[in-house]
């Protein structure tokens, strides 16, 4: 089982990176110009006007109108075919969980390498939904399936370790309790970055900049769309962490005799509790910006990133569950 969660991960980069580039394609073919043409020039001669003398048609506007039509469609193909291998790849990507669940024996979220294909799994998921919902977002997917695939090549490349069984550290209930309300939340807050990011770009975009990277958001949403559905996620998923942090404060009583010890791992957790719940009052505060608010959402998942990789590599804690060197 656990060489068929390997492949079906391969598969399912394989799938991400196939449904990227769907997304370039439509996101490219979205955003053709319209060629305009002048009026052709009427000929001048002797029977200009008589019957049956030659009259040009206005045959050029015509045919960049054709051209735009099929470019519409190609991209709307190029976008379904995106969606549908989207689907298919978190359909690769759950089962690789599940083989390697029962390959272990256990729950797959004894280590990073596990941590991180149901962090990611769990974003594509939420994506999904979201996109059920409101597929005017769709042209995301092209952001989206990017961090899936870089997220998950290097889950590959530095973070895979072999099946090993469940240290006596975590084998206790509240390993189910506390991990997976962490990894729920994680993954909803590894999507809510991305229209954070996309908000960014297209707020500036509507503000009338056109240098790099302001030029990528000429075809995604509305600025106003994107903001929400970025307080909608990170709004969903804040309670859920607040719940993973006090459950792991309550197991750290039970295993270790503290509910609170400063470890690096709960050090930087309550630093990304912070940052998101700070995002949240400016969200909330009149006077604050949107976009000022937005940036504090981004520097709670790159807290969440120094909590999920830099801990691992750099320190060393009670906390050290990574499986890696």
């Amino acid at each position: 089982m656990s060489a068929v969660s390997d492949q079906l991960v391969t598969f399912a980069i394989l799938a991400y990176l196939i449904a990227m580039i769907s997304h370039a394609v439509e996101y490219a073919l979205g955003n053709v110009r319209a060629v305009s043409a002048a009026p052709a020039r009427e000929l001048v001669g002797a029977d200009v006007g008589a019957p049956g003398g030659p009259v040009d048609a206005p045959a050029a506007p015509v045919a960049a109108e054709t051209r735009r039509s099929r470019s519409a469609q190609r991209a709307r193909l190029a976008g379904r075919l995106a969606a549908g291998i989207t689907v298919l790849a978190a359909a690769l990507h759950l089962g690789a969980l599940i083989t390697r669940g029962i390959a272990a024996e256990r729950m797959p979220w004894g280590n990073m390498y596990e941590f991180v294909l149901t962090v990611t799994w769990i974003g594509t998921a939420a994506w999904l939904a979201v996109l059920v919902k409101r597929p005017a977002l769709r042209r995301l997917g092209l952001f989206l399936t990017l961090v899936m695939v870089l997220l998950l090549a290097f889950a590959e490349l530095k973070l895979y370790v072999q099946v090993v069984p469940l240290m006596p550290a975590l084998q206790s209930y509240w390993f189910i309790v506390h991990v997976s309300t962490i990894v729920f939340s994680s993954g909803i807050f590894l999507l809510g970055v991305v229209p954070a990011v996309a908000f960014l770009i297209r707020n500036g975009y509507e503000q009338g900049k056109r240098s790099f990277p302001y030029t990528l958001a000429r075809r995604l949403p509305a600025a106003a769309g994107l903001e929400r559905l970025t307080f909608a996620l990170h709004a969903f998923a804040f309670p859920v962490f607040t719940f993973a942090v006090i459950a792991g404060a309550i197991w750290a009583e039970a295993a270790w005799g503290r509910a609170w010890g400063w470890d690096p791992k709960e050090t930087w957790a309550f630093i990304s509790w912070v940052v998101y719940a700070g995002y949240l009052h400016a969200r909330a505060t009149p006077s604050v910006k949107r976009n000022v608010a937005t940036w504090i959402a981004v520097l709670g998942f790159l807290t969440m990133l120094m909590n999920l990789f830099g801990v691992n590599f750099f320190f060393t804690g009670l906390h050290s569950y990574a499986g890696v060197e």
